[in-house]
């Protein structure tokens, strides 16, 4: 489709103008950060598998009731959203101890929790992306309580969905990261799942051999990082046009 004009760029998508009002053209990035950006990378054809397992989770959870901003794929590396108003927070729903979790409390990787945890960080590059409690969320304006017991609800869906598909192809679902927005029809509005759902924001580990695939492999440093996203989409049965061909690993940026 032609190119628009262009209104936002992160690290791992640009977001452009959509071809009917209301509308937004996401565009998927093989660039790669962690650790607040202090690490980051380039991994060869990432944009591509995560469009593609991105469409089939958010498709996947439309048909389940879960209500979503996705409205279809347009092409390898694009797809159409609705437009929402994002709200500044970044929800991570943790199965199994890992990542931060361990160092904040000095628990082991892998140690598994008696029950989900939904844990609240405003998103602000800036600050590094604080943990905050559901009084600062109110307090300054981000949300209301009611907005905020539905994200929490929504999350708890969507982590049950996710676990449940996952386990089904020899993955572990062990936490994972996702954003929310309002969506407005008139004066009327609801809360959906926004932005993606791919191996960028879940961590996810074979069932059986706990190996690390996805974005847990660009952060450690360890190699084989494209063809932990590419065994992530082959066990989901996805495939994009042409086949994977030739994805290298990262290339780290000073």
């Amino acid at each position: 489709m032609a190119r628009r004009r262009q209104l936002y760029e992160g690290t791992a998508k640009v977001l452009f103008e959509g071809p009917e009002p209301g509308t937004v053209v996401q565009h998927f990035k093989d660039d790669a950060s962690s650790d607040n950006k202090q690490k980051r990378g380039v991994i060869t054809g990432k944009g591509v598998i995560n469009n593609r397992i991105s469409e089939y989770l958010m498709t996947r959870m439309t048909d389940v009731g879960i209500p979503t901003h996705f409205v279809r794929r347009l092409n390898m590396r694009e797809q159409l959203v609705r437009e929402v108003e994002i709200i500044p927070l970044d929800i991570v729903v943790r199965n199994v101890v890992a990542g931060s979790l361990a160092r904040r409390f000095g628990l082991p990787d892998g140690q598994r929790l008696e029950r989900s945890i939904v844990e609240f960080y405003h998103k602000n590059d800036e600050l590094g992306n604080p943990m905050v409690l559901e009084e600062h969320i109110t307090a300054f304006g981000w949300a209301t309580h009611q907005e905020i017991d539905e994200v929490i609800a929504l999350s708890l869906r969507i982590n049950d969905f996710l676990y449940g598909l996952f386990i089904g192809h020899g993955i572990r679902l062990i936490d994972f990261k996702v954003e929310f927005g309002r969506l407005w029809d008139g004066e009327q509005q609801r809360i959906v799942l926004a932005d993606e759902v791919s191996p960028d924001n879940c961590r996810l580990w074979d069932a059986e051999t706990g190996d690390k695939l996805g974005k847990d492999r660009f952060r450690e440093g360890m190699d084989r990082v494209a063809e932990a996203y590419q065994e992530v989409a082959r066990r989901l049965g996805i495939l994009p046009e042409g086949g994977f061909g030739d994805i290298s690993g990262p290339t780290l940026v000073q």
